[in-house]
């Protein structure tokens, strides 16, 4: 059984296509501004024309507004809305019931306390996503490279599936498996040549070496 993966912040044709060629099981749009990957709501809309039903396409979001949301949904034509900011329980369920899309909540962790606030979400994300809690002098919540202690999540047993992100490689992915029993992960800047400049080769030998796990 391979590990399912999600390759997030693709802005480019080259991107999307070696992403669905190489077996993604979802694809990645940011719609916020501070990074790199940054794409209008009308570009992903474009992008994901090429992306077979069968792949989830997620809009990665940080404490956004309803007008904010209404946009990336109404013009994007995203699947899931991925909330990678300080949204509350009580928000990840209004995002829910108000958009009618399902949502997946990210979790910065750098102790076993944070892994532990995953519990506050089960009952009301469709998914989980445990990433490494930013830098302190950090712009943006996620994209930033570094991994956290993967054992932290090694025999964790959650109500809902979640995704591991956070620093992987196509170096590190198996090693990351083994350490915390993913099933699914999430990469960004693994796959990149530069911020927000992903490679089609190396997401093509991401999903290869994810594949084979």
């Amino acid at each position: 059984m391979s590990v399912a993966v999600k390759i997030c912040g693709l802005n480019d044709a080259g991107s999307v296509a070696a992403a669905v060629a190489g077996g993604a099981a979802l694809v990645g749009f940011v719609f916020f501004r501070a990074s790199p990957r940054y794409v209008e709501p009308e570009t992903a809309a474009r992008r994901r024309a090429n992306v077979p039903k069968s792949i989830l396409k997620v809009g990665l979001v940080v404490d956004a507004d309803d007008a904010t949301l209404a946009r990336i949904v109404e013009r994007a034509g995203i699947d899931m809305l991925q909330l990678h900011g300080a949204e509350t329980p009580a928000r990840a369920a209004e995002i829910h019931l108000r958009f009618g899309l399902p949502v997946m909540k990210v979790i910065p962790v750098e102790t076993a306390l944070d892994v532990d606030k995953a519990r506050e979400f089960e009952s009301v994300a469709d998914r989980l996503m445990f990433d490494a809690r930013p830098p302190k002098d950090a712009t943006r919540p996620g994209g930033n490279a570094p991994p956290f202690d993967w054992t932290l999540l090694k025999g964790r047993a959650f109500a809902k599936p979640w995704l591991l992100a956070g620093g992987l490689t196509a170096a590190n992915v198996a090693d990351a498996v083994r350490a915390s029993g993913a099933r699914a992960v999430d990469v960004s800047s693994g796959v990149e040549t530069a911020p927000g400049q992903k490679s089609p080769a190396k997401i093509a030998e991401f999903l290869k070496i994810a594949a084979a796990l």
